[in-house]
């Protein structure tokens, strides 16, 4: 600011005061060229070419006087006295007479300056150019007849030198006044700008500390607010996935000790004592180990989503059949354990899609929904088919009798680790990761994913993609 200050205070210090007179100058001989153009066109209307030179004359303070030559004989047309310190109207008729041939030796035009010469009390053609002088501009014209008329302009420049020194006085109160004015400004500017990117800062700082409780201000100006609310923003994420890990270690540690112990303690039984080398001790064993393969197998599947590793295999087929097949497969399972397990189609429909990641996703909820279900012990797969507006839609939804979701925690359900703190825990078979590999798989193929829950209610938890 203080910069770009001084530039315009240079900028009117070089224009009104050291280049004043030269600019004062070069504008009196466009004047005067201008002068001579409009005359040279009044030319062609003779009877009123004196009435407009005496106008223009009159309007711009200068001096003309119009010759016509006729077989070198040279008669006055008229002449305009309008200018103060006239030096045409002071010179001798041989010497106005003798511009013309000048002028035409000039190419029929030429520029002379005169100066005041007082010793010998007569102006003086001279070749420096300085302020106090007059200017005189001779120009030749031809008539209707084939004749020269020469036009001469006089114009006095008068000096600057006086204005110069007021400017002086002038530009030092105005540089004074804006150097001050700037400096109070721009101290003004900085304090409201960088206090609070300071305070950010300093907030960071306690942010790269571990402390994601900091707080940010803004201050007054929207691109330090916007800053402030990113970071506020950052360090709530950053809080979240610190508890999120917290979590997931303490989970994993204990998913992972649960059938290690299993294994150990029905292992060293076995071994230890006669009889129990039974098919169900290592059945348990089996199961649990199982337990842990498909603990790791979560955790891998869901970090190769979360890194991008992961990729979409699109195919057509057709996806009421797979998911008949699938759902085949889980009624030995259901019958032996007392469940009901119930898929509803009116129609078969093909789709375009990555059939793997679909069936997975719409098992995993199977999963779930078989763990969290009512005494009933009934879960419903649905398909329904509709047109949203826009797209044919295909979605499954799967339904269970459980106690239900209370609604400020069903944002939360799809996160790694996430427990409701209520009856609707999570199976001691599971990994914890379903729903978030869900969500997921269900992104990375196009589709959508949601739930409709309320306590006491059951839940009917849905995958989508567009047919």
């Amino acid at each position: 600011m203080a910069g770009f200050t001084g530039i315009v205070i240079l900028l009117l210090w070089l224009l009104q005061v050291v280049f004043l007179g030269t600019i004062h100058r070069n504008v009196r001989i466009s004047e005067v060229k201008d002068i001579a153009r409009r005359l040279a066109s009044y030319t062609e209307a003779p009877i009123t070419l004196e009435s407009k030179a005496q106008k223009l004359a009159n309007s711009k303070s200068v001096c003309i006087i119009a010759y016509r030559f006729d077989k070198n004989r040279a008669t006055e047309m008229f002449s305009c006295d309008a200018a103060e310190n006239c030096v045409i109207h002071s010179l001798e008729k041989g010497e106005l007479i003798s511009m013309h041939d000048k002028a035409k030796a000039n190419g029929g035009k030429l520029l002379c300056y005169y100066s005041y010469d007082n010793e010998k009390n007569k102006y003086e053609l001279t070749s420096e150019v300085s302020d106090g002088q007059s200017i005189v501009y001779s120009f030749i014209v031809k008539d209707a007849r084939g004749n020269d008329m020469l036009f001469i302009i006089n114009a006095y420049v008068a000096p600057v030198a006086s204005t110069v020194r007021t400017l002086n006085y002038l530009l030092i109160i105005i540089s004074i006044t804006m150097i001050t004015l700037s400096v109070i400004l721009t101290l003004i500017l900085s304090s409201s700008i960088t206090k609070p990117i300071t305070k950010i800062n300093a907030s960071a700082k306690e942010l790269a500390n571990g402390n994601y409780n900091a707080a940010f201000e803004g201050g007054s100006y929207r691109e330090a607010e916007e800053l402030s609310e990113t970071l506020t923003y950052a360090a709530s994420e950053l809080s979240r996935v610190e508890k999120l890990r917290s979590e997931l270690i303490a989970n994993t540690t204990h998913d992972l000790r649960t059938p290690l112990t299993m294994i150990t303690g029905y292992a060293e039984l076995m071994r230890d004592l006669e009889g129990e080398n039974t098919p169900e001790n290592a059945a348990i064993i089996a199961d649990e180990a199982k337990r842990m393969t498909s603990l790791v197998n979560d955790m891998l599947e869901i970090s190769k989503l979360e890194n991008g590793v992961a990729k979409a295999n699109i195919e057509q087929f057709n996806l009421t059949e797979a998911v008949t097949a699938e759902i085949e497969k889980y009624q030995e399972f259901c019958r032996k354990d007392g469940y009901i397990l119930r898929f509803e189609a009116s129609e078969s429909v093909v789709v375009k899609t990555d059939r793997t990641k679909i069936t997975r996703a719409l098992l995993n909820l199977v999963n779930n929904a078989l763990t969290y279900t009512g005494t009933d012990k009934t879960v419903i797969v649905r398909q329904e088919r509709y047109f949203n507006g826009e797209k044919d839609v295909l979605r499954y939804s799967v339904i269970d009798s459980g106690e239900g979701i209370p609604e400020d925690k069903l944002p939360l359900i799809w996160d790694r680790y996430y427990k409701v703190d209520s009856p609707h825990k999570r199976s001691a078979q599971g990994s914890g990761l379903g729903l978030s590999i869900v969500n997921k798989l269900m992104t990375l193929i196009g589709g959508r994913c949601g739930v409709l829950s309320s306590n006491g209610n059951g839940s009917i938890f849905w995958i989508e993609i567009d047919v």
